[in-house]
């Protein structure tokens, strides 16, 4: 049966995805600018970050609903999820390990709307091995410092970063200098001791990083975003919890269950999403 309302349907769409990518930028390991690929969002919302006034008339009406949902899942959800990620952090994490893994077909079908020349695929290759290597390389130091406005600033940029650049996660910055759940703690607070800070770091890293983001997609959009595919992979094979698979059959099966069940999601969106007409 012909769908009557896809204005609707678009907009529901919108919210749930900006919900995702909220939640997805407070949970460890996943980047927000990782969902915003996969959602096929994240062109038009550098395109906004990198001209906020030349493309505020035509951005911000579509990316409003997510923009809406983010903020929900951001500091709405962001709560829920810390207690299921403090309880059962390795399930939780497989589950959005899932998200990504369903969505990397369409995130292979966008990358290559203008094409796949050879290069592409050598750039996927060498963004892969490149964050590959500085993810691990992070995770082999454990630095704990005190938190102050100087850090909180460094966090906002870190924040930032993870939209601009997708698979690079805030989480996986902040947790070896252990500014992660403080930072966290006090966004989810509304504590303005850290949300200015952050702000202000933020605010910085989009205006110095965002406009050449978005030249780099308009001239080099197959090998920007086969690079970015290249990352987000990498990404997410640093998230995967290796050892909780081999703790015993029944973790490792429920780890399965929820990368099935997060795999089986993402393609359901997906599909719900390409039966819904693209606004012009």
């Amino acid at each position: 049966m012909k769908n009557n309302n896809p204005g609707v349907l678009r907009l529901i769409l919108r919210i749930l995805q900006g919900v995702l990518i909220g939640v997805g930028a407070v949970l460890p390991g996943i980047s927000g600018g990782v969902l915003c690929v996969v959602f096929g969002i994240y062109k038009p919302v550098m395109e906004l970050l990198g001209s906020p006034f030349k493309r505020f008339k035509t951005h911000v009406p579509k990316l409003l609903p997510v923009i809406i949902g983010a903020v929900i899942g951001f500091l709405g959800v962001a709560k829920i999820l810390a207690f299921f990620l403090e309880r059962y952090p390795d399930p939780s994490v497989c589950l959005f390990i899932g998200l990504i893994t369903g969505m990397l077909p369409s995130l292979f079908r966008e990358a290559g709307e203008q094409g796949r020349p050879k290069g592409s695929w050598v750039s996927m290759v060498i963004a892969f091995a490149v964050i590959l290597t500085l993810l691990i390389s992070l995770n082999l130091f454990s630095v704990t410092i005190t938190p102050n406005f100087g850090w909180y600033i460094f966090c906002g940029f870190c924040l930032a970063l993870s939209v601009i650049a997708p698979g690079m996660s805030f989480s996986t910055l902040l947790m070896p200098l252990g500014l992660y759940t403080p930072f966290v703690d006090g966004l989810g607070s509304l504590q303005m001791g850290i949300l200015v800070p952050a702000a202000i770091g933020a605010i910085v890293t989009v205006i110095c990083l965002a406009k050449g983001v978005d030249a780099l997609f308009d001239h080099f959009y197959p090998y920007a975003f086969h690079a970015i595919i290249g990352i987000v992979i990498a990404a997410t094979v640093m998230i995967i919890p290796f050892k909780s698979f081999t703790v015993s059959a029944g973790s490792a099966a429920v780890n399965i269950i929820c990368i099935v069940v997060g795999i089986i999601a993402a393609l359901a969106l997906d599909k719900f999403n390409s039966r819904i007409p693209k606004q012009d």
